[in-house]
Order: structure tokens, then C-alpha cells, then sequence
């Protein structure tokens, strides 16, 4: 409720995309900014009526604090007064009055949980709520399993019977390493799944499998060096964690359990994990962006996967300001460049520079050796959706081409079925076009790249297209190399310029044949199988579509479309066993809109109420 993200791909559930795709910024009064509302919080102004007492809040005495002139929220147990803050709220008072008196964690989390409200709303916290806190484990309790399965108390009815099956882990020793093992039961482990952090004596290790993650947690018994590896056994989903003993003692035990140990929960239960990073370089791309480079710590281990993102995070006059951004190579291809640096030990971000924005010109007026705290990374992009792909069509517009260089990348590299990649880059003129000349050698280089640039304020002297996205534009744009071609699109970019993106390809898809070979992903929608079918975030009031298949599990086809009620928006389900599409609206069940009325109407197809 306190920042918004900037624009981001692809991360269709992530709390990015909900926070820019799920609710819109409201003008806020001259003087009611950010910045203002961090001049107030130093000011010494009694923001919670209370004198600088905290008290402990029932349930019945949060609900009395309901209205916008003494509003209370409860956000994970503590309490705060938000009447202070509702004219500097971005989302505008109403959307802050849907938690008024309540717990909003729920709805916090919805929006975007990656905001550090502690450091934003510290000035106005109350208390805390009148529950019992957790009791911690015992660690003697802890240790009857710390070499073995998870225990069944920290599995959930539903985790057991939907998520994958509990990992388990063990340790072993000689005199100078010790070797902590994860035991996945998943084939499909690699070192993007696996994030290792080393700090204080507190070794944190997160697996990612599918939407949980597997946590181990612990305080050492003893002291390790800095430097750590990791490797993987894909074909039986083993980890190996290596750590090098400061001493040649021989270990009894591997230490005490901290928060979350040996745990497997929802990703989206994690919370976001941060680590200190070390500003290494930083270099002009063009006259706004730059290239900045950050050094993990020794004592960690993070690769972020092609097409995720990760939140970067500066103390901005005494207060925490976060915002997220999608990591790219050092270069475009590692055969222009000859390697410098180590890559699992960097991190790269390509980032426009705003003169009046308030983290831009921070992060820009870092010294080299400074620090920037790194999140673990967020996003369900998988590269299995490239698989047996024949063509890839990507829509950027501006700093929106950053998940697209890895994206461009990978698949050229890696998929062997490939037989053309275009990409359309939008800018306003040729001196904000990114890497424009590793691009144009890369189409040299690579007969299945083409890249088209388009210039929406261009000078005289360009002979390239111009204007902004559109039908006509993209109607070349999108033509498959065979008529039967398995296609997947990516669009990134402002929200105006993806929503428009996606009605376009609409168009282009409803007028196609061959429908279910086609797929689409941006920052607003994400396929529910490799069969075509679209997903997006129910807005306010709806309730989310359910990845659903009928009895003989046939895969779902068909579409979005527009609906008469105040929702603007029609989720339509249609098996290929099925005869009979239908949609669903909320909770209500209706029949699918005809192919003709789609195309018609396509205004309407991201939610948004008809004009």
C-alpha cells in the first residue's frame, strides 16, 4: 500500500504485476509525495495520537479505528494508525479504507507484499495486536529430524495432497569441509533453484520446486569461511551445499533452527529474502540508461531465471525504498564480448535513470563499492514454454526490452526447434534505442533474428517505421515461418503499451486457424497449458478463474471476452472434448461469447469496463 513498482515482465501472479496490473496510482496534492511523506515521519509529529506509547490492540478495539480520521490497520500483528498517510498514498484513500479496522495483511499481500512498510509506517505503528506470539521450537525437538523428513506438523492438509512431496536433508563432515544435502525428489533441479545465503553465522538455503520452497535454516555450531559452493544432480534432484570449516574441528551438530527451518510453504508465504550486494561498475548504455553491475557476497549463492525479476532496495533518508527490475547479461551474446567476470557471482541491470524520481538518482549517485540490498528473485516465467517453439515474437518498448535480452538469449542458444525470433523495439528516438548495434550485429550474425525499430518522435533523417504500437504495424510483424508453427509472444513494456500489445495480438489470433498452437505472455497474462489459453487477475470483486479441467482432462482453449456486468471481463474455458465453451464471471457459470463478438469488442479483453 506504500510503493508502487515500475513496469515489469513477464511475472503474471507476482506481486509486481498485481501491484501495477491490480489497482492505478490517484493524483496526489502538491506536497503529498513520497519524499514529503518521509519529511514527515522525521518531523517529530505524533503520527499515532498516542504520545510514543505503544499498547497491546484487541480485536474488538481495531475495529472502533474504521473510519478515514482514525483508521487502524493490522498488517502481520502490528497495528497502525494510516490517517496520517492516507493523502500521500498513491492508491488513493479507498483503496487503504478496504483494510480499515481489520487485519489487511491478506489484502497487503495481494497488492504488494514486497513493500518494506516497517521502515514506511514505523512512525505510525500503534502496537501489537493481543494474540499469543508463536512459541519456538525447541531445538532438542528440532533435532530428532534435523537429519531427516520434514515433520508432518509443518505440512498443511493442503500442501500434502497439492504441492510435491516433502524434501528431506542431511549432513556429513571430514576434517576441513562440511557438506549440507538436499534431497528434492524433483528431476527438474538446476542452480536457478537453489538460493544459498551466508551471513552472521546464519546459513539460509531456499529450493524453489514449482510454487513452494523447501527452507533450511540454521545458526552454525561453528564458524565457517566466506566462500561456498553449490552443485546440482539434475537426473535425481540432488543438492550439494559445500561450506569449509574455519577451524578442523570435528561438529556434534550443524547448529540450531532459526525461522522457517526445514520447511516447505507456498513461495508466496516466503516473504522476500535480502543480501548486501556490492556496486562494481557502472557504464552509460545511452544518454538515460545505464549498465550497473552488482558482486554477490562470497557466501552466496542466487541465479536468476530467464524471465523473473528481483527487488533492488536503498535507504533513502532514513527509509527503506524498494523497486523491482528484471536482470540481464553483461552483453547480448557472450560471443561479442570476451568474458571478464564470473557470472554466477553477477548480476547485471540495465536501468533508466529518471532526473526527478527519488530511487533512480540514489542508485545513480552510488560510489563504486557501495551497497545494494537484492531480493530473491519473483516471477513464474518457465522455459519450458520454449519447448519444440518454432517462433518467438517479442513487443518491447523501452527499458520493457530488459527481460527480453535474456529471453532473446536463451532461446537461440538453447532450442534447437527455433526457426525465427522478431523482435519489434519501440522508443520515442534513435538515441534512446538500447544496445542498437549488439542488436543489428546479432540479426547479422544469426539468420532466425530479425529486429525492427520503431520510433515514436523520430527525427527527419530516419528511414525506419514510426509510430506507435498498432494493428497495422504488428500485422507483418506476426507472421509465422509455416502456417502450423508452434508461436509463443512476449510483450513488455508501459501498461498502456501491453494492454494495447495483447488486444493487437488478439486480433491477430482470432483471425488465425490454427489457434491452439499459439501462446502469449506479458506481464498481464500467462498460458494455463501449452494449448492456447490466457490468464489474467481478476479485478476487484471477481473472483480469480480456477486451472480447472473436465473429467477426461482435456486441456482448456479458448479465450477471454468482454461481459456486460461492471467487471468488464469474461474468463472462457473450452475443452477440446467439449462441444459446449462456457465462461466464468465470479461464481457464475455462462455461455462463451461468440469468436466474432471477441474480435468485435476486443477492447474489453483485459478487464477493463467498456467505454
Amino acid at each position: 500500500m506504500l510503493n508502487v513498482p515500475s513496469q515489469s515482465f513477464p511475472a503474471p501472479s507476482s506481486q509486481q504485476r498485481v501491484a501495477s496490473g491490480g489497482r492505478s496510482k490517484v493524483p496526489l496534492k502538491q506536497g503529498r509525495s513520497l519524499m514529503d511523506w518521509i519529511r514527515l515521519t522525521k518531523s517529530g509529529k505524533d503520527l499515532t495520537g498516542l504520545k510514543g506509547r505503544l499498547i497491546e490492540v484487541t480485536e474488538e478495539e481495531l475495529k472502533k479505528h474504521n473510519k478515514k480520521d482514525d483508521c487502524w490497520i493490522c498488517i502481520r500483528g502490528f497495528v497502525y494508525n494510516v490517517s496520517p498517510y492516507m493523502e500521500y498514498h498513491p492508491g488513493g484513500e479507498d483503496e487503504l479504507m478496504r483494510a480499515a479496522g481489520s487485519d489487511g495483511t491478506d489484502l497487503f499481500d495481494q497488492v504488494h507484499r514486497w513493500v518494506n512498510y516497517e521502515s514506511m509506517l514505523k512512525e505510525c505503528l500503534v502496537g501489537r495486536m493481543a494474540i499469543k506470539p508463536a512459541v519456538s521450537k525447541d531445538y532438542h525437538e528440532e533435532k530428532k529430524v534435523l537429519n531427516g523428513m520434514l515433520p508432518k506438523s509443518q505440512v498443511s492438509d493442503a500442501l500434502v495432497k497439492e504441492g510435491p512431496s516433502s524434501p528431506s536433508y542431511d549432513w556429513f563432515q571430514t576434517d576441513s569441509l562440511v557438506t549440507i544435502v538436499i534431497y528434492t525428489k524433483q528431476k527438474d533441479i538446476n542452480l536457478d533453484s537453489i538460493i544459498v545465503d551466508h551471513q552472521d553465522n546464519s546459513f539460509r538455503a531456499e529450493t524453489v520446486i514449482k510454487d513452494y520452497s523447501y527452507i533450511l535454516h540454521v545458526g552454525l555450531s561453528h564458524e565457517v569461511e566466506e566462500d561456498i559452493s553449490v552443485r546440482v544432480v539434475e537426473n535425481v534432484g540432488k543438492i550439494e551445499i559445500v561450506l569449509k570449516k574455519k577451524e578442523t574441528t570435528s561438529w556434534k551438530r550443524l547448529g540450531h533452527s532459526l525461522e522457517n527451518h526445514n520447511s516447505l510453504i507456498p513461495r508466496k508465504d516466503t516473504g522476500l529474502y535480502y543480501r548486501k550486494c556490492q556496486l562494481i561498475s557502472k557504464e552509460g548504455v545511452t544518454h538515460d540508461t545505464k549498465l550497473f553491475c552488482l558482486m554477490l557476497p562470497p557466501s552466496a549463492h542466487l541465479q536468476v531465471p530467464t524471465g523473473q525479476h528481483v527487488y533492488l532496495k536503498l535507504t533513502i533518508t532514513g527509509t527503506e525504498i524498494v523497486k523491482p527490475y528484471t536482470p540481464v547479461s553483461d552483453f547480448l551474446l557472450s560471443e561479442f564480448k570476451e568474458p571478464v567476470l564470473l557470472n554466477n557471482k553477477y548480476i547485471y541491470f540495465l536501468i533508466k535513470v529518471y532526473p526527478d524520481g527519488l530511487f533512480t538518482p540514489e542508485l545513480d549517485h552510488l560510489q563504486i563499492g557501495d551497497s545494494v540490498s537484492v531480493s530473491n528473485p519473483e516471477g513464474n516465467f518457465k522455459t519450458s514454454q520454449f519447448q519444440e517453439l518454432e517462433d518467438l515474437f517479442l513487443l518491447a518498448a523501452g527499458t520493457g526490452f530488459t527481460p527480453m535480452a535474456k529471453i532473446l538469449n536463451y532461446a537461440l542458444t538453447n532450442i534447437p526447434s527455433l526457426r525465427k525470433v522478431k523482435l519489434m523495439f519501440f522508443n520515442k528516438t534513435e538515441d534512446d534505442i538500447i544496445w542498437r548495434s549488439q542488436l543489428e550485429k546479432l540479426a547479422f550474425k544469426d539468420k532466425r533474428f530479425d529486429v525492427e525499430f520503431v520510433l515514436s518522435a523520430p527525427t527527419s533523417e530516419w528511414n525506419g517505421k514510426r509510430g506507435h504500437i498498432s494493428p497495422a504495424l504488428l500485422s507483418e510483424f506476426l507472421k509465422r515461418s509455416l502456417d502450423k508453427s508452434k508461436v509463443l509472444i512476449c510483450i513488455c513494456g508501459p501498461t498502456p503499451f501491453t494492454e494495447q500489445g495483447i488486444r493487437c495480438a488478439w486480433r491477430k489470433v482470432l483471425n488465425h486457424s490454427h489457434l491452439p498452437s499459439l501462446r502469449l505472455h506479458s506481464k498481464l497474462t500467462q498460458p494455463v497449458t501449452k494449448h492456447l489459453c490466457f490468464w489474467h487477475t481478476a479485478p476487484p470483486g471477481v473472483s480469480e478463474p480456477r486451472r480447472s479441467l473436465n473429467s477426461s482432462g482435456g486441456s482448456p482453449r479458448i479465450l477471454w471476452g468482454p461481459h456486460s456486468q461492471s467487471s468488464g471481463l469474461c474468463y472462457g474455458l473450452q475443452f477440446k472434448d467439449s462441444k459446449t465453451p462456457t465462461s466464468r464471471v465470479g461464481n457464475e457459470e455462462r455461455g462463451l461469447y461468440s469468436k466474432s463478438h471477441l474480435l468485435k469488442n476486443s477492447g474489453c479483453l483485459l478487464g477493463s469496463k467498456k467505454k
